[in-house]
């Protein structure tokens, strides 16, 4: 066995080894050389090598995002990690373990000039849970300060960074471990709750004739079916999903701007809860934010083990459990009590079918429709990884088969990193069950990451769905929207460019569609290759896609 003669290095790929933490995530580099050499050396670690930071921290973030495991990223010293930081935030919002091992010079070598330096100690301090500032010399206050690091990824589903100094010569080799580490295992988290905990709660419950249930981003099949029967069953609850929540059942809520956008105030007033329930990460809907920030309810509960964002201004209470934990508690203890809300909500969303599919068949070829028809022809049990901005949003009007796991960085809602996330989740998935995984993506989107595409470890079914309308879409569907050059420059970035070339450069299958008959046909076609990843760019109309998705909520009364 080869390993790095540096015994710092030595220790940190001992410890992530001896808490199994395999995958690592390399960007080439020279401080980084004792890890680089003693991570790939070494057959019990998957190593990927991805050149660009940016993208090989989404990349590791789509991985991670996928296993539920840690993903190490190890990055030279200086500027490269910096460009970590928009993959390590959304990580800390999205409750993504990931570590992040630096390389550094010597505290000695820092600020006096040097290249490649930068200060490195606690760069992610507002984002990180936490900082392992490492000394040179291996030491056993070293080893506790790795072994925590590892440990809160992993118990608290979050970033950490390890920032380890090496001082030349960085690439010499021995046959034989100088150093015996010192390995602290994480602790086993056990969550309880008590029916002495919930029994108020319950009665409050029991006398509240309106309750909604809220789900922003959820992981597939992880809240029980009991659970979900319970909510179904019961006339005084209102369930409302969105496409990242991913659940399913065929009385819930799934479409919320479509429900509640052409709402007056009386019927905001009818919709208001007593109680709302919250679980999940970020909620997409600005429309139900908004409404729930102005038409406040008398209790907000957010159950989540680790945090709690007072969302709508109106949290009233934190239970620090999984769901599953807390309802099946809490469910036993109530009561089914005559009302009207589920069913006044239930007609209101026959009514906005209705109007919905008549509206849809009518409209011309749009980002509308290609939405509609894009998620219709999804293959079943596949998995669904979804762009920021107008992407998001489209998909929210459109229901999605109950098979299709969805994901999609709703974390900081950033487009920067939507194609690596993708391509990373890709990745993990195929290596472990072959599913199929399709992005959808926005142009400005896909240029911005297009890096992501620098990646040697795609999966030959990877399709990624490319809707371009010439620019930040979004932008015209937003208040102050303009025709104007300020406009189209600065906010819409109104561009010429297609995915045709880069596609050629990295190898990818590459079709184009326009109008309905060619989109049909290239997505037959799209599903039907396999031989190696492929993009299918569908051009929309720059100027009528933000009056045909306005005008949509017009029409739904």
């Amino acid at each position: 066995m080869i390993y790095p003669k540096i015994p710092l290095a030595q220790s940190i790929i001992e410890i992530c080894l001896s808490k199994g933490i395999t995958t690592i995530i390399i960007s080439p580099g020279s401080r980084n050389a004792p890890l680089t050499i003693g991570f790939v050396s070494n057959p019990a670690f998957q190593c990927y090598s991805i050149a660009d930071e940016r993208a090989a921290a989404f990349f590791a973030l789509g991985i991670a995002q996928q296993t539920k495991q840690p993903v190490v990223l190890v990055c030279t010293s200086g500027s490269a990690l910096l460009n970590y930081y928009p993959a390590f935030a959304e990580a800390f919002y999205s409750q993504i373990p990931l570590i992040v091992i630096s390389a550094d010079r010597p505290q000695s070598k820092i600020d006096i000039g040097d290249g490649q330096t930068i200060r490195q100690e606690n760069v992610f301090e507002n984002h990180s849970l936490y900082n392992a500032n490492l000394q040179e010399d291996v030491s056993a206050t070293n080893d506790l300060k790795i072994n925590e690091a590892i440990n809160t990824a992993i118990t608290q589903k979050g970033p950490v960074h390890i920032n380890a100094p090496f001082e030349e010569p960085l690439y010499e080799t021995v046959s034989e471990l100088s150093v015996e580490v010192l390995t602290i295992a994480s602790a086993n988290v056990t969550q309880t709750i008590s029916i002495e905990d919930v029994s108020e709660f319950a009665t409050i419950w029991n006398n509240s004739t309106k309750k909604m249930i809220l789900v922003g981003v959820n992981e597939p099949n992880t809240i029980n079916e009991k659970i979900i029967d319970a909510f179904a069953k019961d006339e005084s609850v209102v369930v409302l999903t969105e496409t990242t929540s991913n659940l399913h059942h065929d009385t819930f809520i799934s479409n919320i701007d479509t429900i509640i956008t052409p709402f007056t105030h009386d019927d905001f007033e009818n919709f208001r809860p007593e109680i709302l329930v919250t679980f999940g990460g970020m909620i997409v809907s600005k429309r139900i934010k908004a409404f729930l920030r102005k038409y406040k309810p008398k209790h907000h509960w957010h159950i989540d083990s680790w945090r709690a964002y007072d969302t709508f201004g109106t949290l009233t209470n934190h239970f620090e459990v999984n769901p599953n934990v807390f309802f099946d508690v809490f469910l036993p203890l109530t009561n089914v009590i005559e009302s009207n809300y589920f069913k006044q909500l239930d007609a209101v969303k026959a009514l906005r079918k209705l109007k919905s599919d008549i509206y849809l068949d009518k409209i011309p070829f749009s980002d509308f429709k290609v939405f509609e028809k894009v998620i219709k022809c999804l293959p079943t049990n596949s998995q669904l990884q979804i762009s920021n901005s107008s992407a998001i949003r489209y998909a929210q009007l459109i229901d999605v088969h109950p098979s299709i796991e969805v994901y999609c960085n709703r974390g900081t809602s950033g487009i920067d990193g939507s194609t690596s996330t993708a391509i990373g989740a890709a990745v993990s998935s195929y290596g472990r069950d072959e599913k199929q995984t399709v992005f959808i993506t926005g142009d400005v989107g896909f240029l911005y990451d297009s890096n992501a595409l620098w990646n040697n470890y795609i999966p030959k079914n990877f399709k990624i769905i490319l809707i371009n309308n010439g620019g930040g879409g979004i932008f015209r569907i937003l208040p102050g929207h303009e025709e104007s050059p300020v406009f189209n420059t600065f906010f819409e970035t109104s561009h010429c460019l297609t995915a045709e070339h880069l596609a050629k450069m990295y190898g990818f299958e590459y079709n184009i569609a326009s109008d309905e008959a060619s989109l049909a046909t290239s997505l037959t076609a799209l599903y039907a290759q396999n031989e190696k990843p492929s993009i299918l760019e569908i051009f929309t109309p720059t100027l009528e896609n933000d009056s045909i998705l306005l005008q949509y909520f017009k029409e739904l009364v």
